[in-house]
């Protein structure tokens, strides 16, 4: 069995149309040690994004061409689910509160205080982190009983429902053997060996993720 690929790198993403900006927010990166890859255009960034990006998106919300916010609203209807940080300059703090109504962690001003962006930044690559974790444990858990037969899956539904091997049975008019067998399968189909890890397992695989 092949070892599964490890997560990407936690990386901070630079989107911003300004050479200056961008020279400067690499430079403070760089100081502090956190990898950094800058576009200087929506469309640019735009053809590398793809879901398993991790870290954050420092991104102008005004540039030519695609807007931040346009480059934003499609990242969602993508899935791509980073955690947005709009850099405004003066006079775009109404289309910064656009961006945060549609999605974006936050905002700051230009010009910024170097301090204040990276606590924010590494706010927002904690939360990341949180998220990614969260994602890989459930799309494991329903990967697991993505593995279940539809019969199997009606009785996984009733056994989380907390119904007995009795009651399963009358409910789906089989035997009770039959669930019991059933049961058994389930279990080893999805890699527990208790009925508290089945239930635990099924329950991560319902949640909604951490927004």
């Amino acid at each position: 069995m092949k070892s599964p690929l490890p997560p990407p790198m936690p990386t901070v993403y630079v989107v911003d149309d300004d050479d200056a900006v961008r020279g400067a927010l690499g430079a403070l990166l760089g100081s502090v040690r956190l990898p950094c890859d800058t576009f200087a255009a929506a469309e640019d960034f735009l053809a590398v994004a793809d879901r398993n990006m991790r870290g954050c998106l420092l991104l102008d919300v005004r540039m030519p061409g695609m807007s931040g916010l346009e480059l934003q609203c499609k990242l969602l209807e993508m899935g791509i689910e980073l955690p947005v940080i709009i850099i405004t300059g003066h006079g775009d703090v109404p289309m910064a509160v656009r961006a945060l109504k549609a999605g974006a962690a936050d905002f700051v001003e230009k010009p910024f205080n170097e301090q204040d962006l990276l606590d924010r930044i590494h706010k927002y690559l904690k939360d990341d982190q949180t998220y990614w974790h969260a994602r890989q444990a459930r799309d494991d858990a329903v990967a697991r009983f993505a593995r279940l037969t539809p019969r199997e899956l009606a009785v996984m539904e009733l056994i989380a429902a907390g119904g007995h091997t009795k009651r399963i049975a009358t409910q789906l008019e089989i035997q009770g053997r039959t669930v019991d067998v059933h049961r058994f399968n389930i279990m080893r189909k999805v890699g527990v060996r208790t009925l508290a890890e089945l239930l635990q397992l099924w329950s991560i695989a319902q949640q909604p993720l951490p927004s």
